[in-house]
């Protein structure tokens, strides 16, 4: 095993998205994934790359230099083909199947494991699933997968995103789905890599799932999410009362909302196996 363990955090977001997030102060999503890999693994080192910054990954270096690529959310669209900064973060994913390099991602992640491996993504029909995915719930292989070990049948996991997996990439596993989108967690085996990915977010918490919706007002009133400005901020408000007293039954009661995603250990349980079940087998067989 290397002495050092190297991860690359890929964060997709363009700079007027991050700007948005810092005047409702909410962390970039790379700092939530930095946060993260140090949680579980706090010997390990990380590059980050803003693909929508600088077309170069960082020193310039392809895949193969790292124990595992990491992809954030982002609110690019990935069948937008003639945007650089989308074309070559799929080039980036297809070099890392070949390397061999082991990929976990959630939302633009989960978009980026299918599309680079041959599958399709298209804009959900039923528009916007935002805030918290209700009744995920397991496959048959979801319930056996290595990835999902520990996980309740049937849960909840904080969400927002518009376009959904539609096609399914050759070696790809549907692991969890929902009624609003089918793809919620999948693992793609293609080449000689392995990536594994949710819809979902499992780096978000309660805290940033409420800056969130502060950054998005303008398109969650206009979507019919909140009548007012008012109601938004009652929720934001109650959501972030939750986050600093989680033991709060009234809030619990009425949001709906249980440790499926305000506990860490459970929430997490996808990118923990990540760590443990692929990635280190992988760095000790070096």
């Amino acid at each position: 095993m290397p002495s050092t363990l190297r991860f690359l955090i890929i964060d997709g977001y363009p700079k007027a998205s991050r700007d948005d997030f810092d005047v409702v102060g909410m962390k970039h999503a790379w700092l939530l994934y930095a946060e993260m890999l140090n949680k579980y693994l706090p010997e390990a080192e990380y590059c980050l790359w803003l693909p929508s910054d600088n077309p170069i990954p960082p020193d310039g270096l392809g895949p193969e230099h790292y124990q595992g690529i990491l992809w954030t959310g982002c609110n690019l669209t990935i069948y937008h083909l003639d945007n650089p900064c989308v074309t070559r973060q799929i080039d980036y994913a297809k070099n890392s199947y070949e390397a061999g390099t082991p990929g976990f991602g959630t939302c633009w992640g989960l978009q980026m494991a299918a599309v680079a491996a041959g599958g399709e993504v298209r804009a959900n029909p039923r528009g916007r699933e935002m805030g918290l995915a209700r009744k995920i719930r397991l496959t048959e292989e979801g319930l056996h997968h290595p990835m999902l070990e520990g996980k309740p049948p049937v849960y909840t996991g904080f969400i927002s995103h518009l376009d959904e997996v539609t096609q399914l990439p050759p070696g790809g596993t549907l692991l969890a789905t929902n009624d609003f989108t089918h793809v919620q967690a999948l693992e793609v085996k293609h080449q000689k890599g392995t990536f594994w990915a949710t819809q979902y977010h499992p780096e978000y918490d309660l805290h940033e799932v409420a800056r969130l919706i502060m950054a998005r007002e303008p398109r969650l009133i206009r979507e019919g999410f909140f009548e007012t400005h008012e109601d938004l901020v009652g929720y934001v408000e109650k959501l972030e009362a939750l986050a600093r007293d989680p033991a709060r039954k009234d809030l619990r009661w009425q949001l709906d909302i249980d440790d499926d995603v305000l506990s860490d250990q459970v929430r997490q349980i996808e990118f923990r196996s990540w760590i443990d079940k692929l990635v280190l087998p992988l760095a000790a067989g070096k």
